[in-house]
């Protein structure tokens, strides 16, 4: 009767998750079968490969260095992405599938990578 009980409560977990938990676990999925690591395991000071979706962009104001940011999410964390000397990318903008390569550098509030090497990816792929 146990058994019962834990299998029916995992299927009505299932069917309360939110939008925002079944995009992480879709775009968690797609991350693993692009063959990339899950930005959950990243460690400091070791050169990786992500892949996930940019949420969100933005950049130093024009009396400063030029530094572009963008957030990129895979379903299991976020990784900072930063293009130093860039203002702009064409084709890095929120809601972009892209996979990031480089050195992982511990952030302050998420890993980050500089300068990454980058593939923007089509939607679906």
């Amino acid at each position: 009767m146990n058994r019962i009980l834990r299998a029916l409560s995992r299927r009505l977990m299932g069917l309360r998750s939110s939008r925002e938990d079944i995009e992480a676990l879709d775009e968690a999925i797609s991350a693993r079968r692009r063959g990339t690591l899950p930005v959950g395991e990243l460690r400091a000071r070791h050169r990786s490969e992500v892949s996930g979706v940019l949420r969100a962009i933005t950049f130093r104001p024009s009396t400063d260095k030029p530094v572009l940011v963008g957030q990129l999410f895979d379903g299991t964390g976020s990784v900072d992405l930063v293009w130093i000397g860039r203002r702009s990318i064409a084709g890095i903008r929120p809601g972009a599938h892209l996979r990031a390569e480089g050195m992982v550098v511990a952030g302050r509030t998420r890993p980050t990578i500089y300068n990454p090497s980058y593939e923007i990816l089509a939607p679906g792929a």
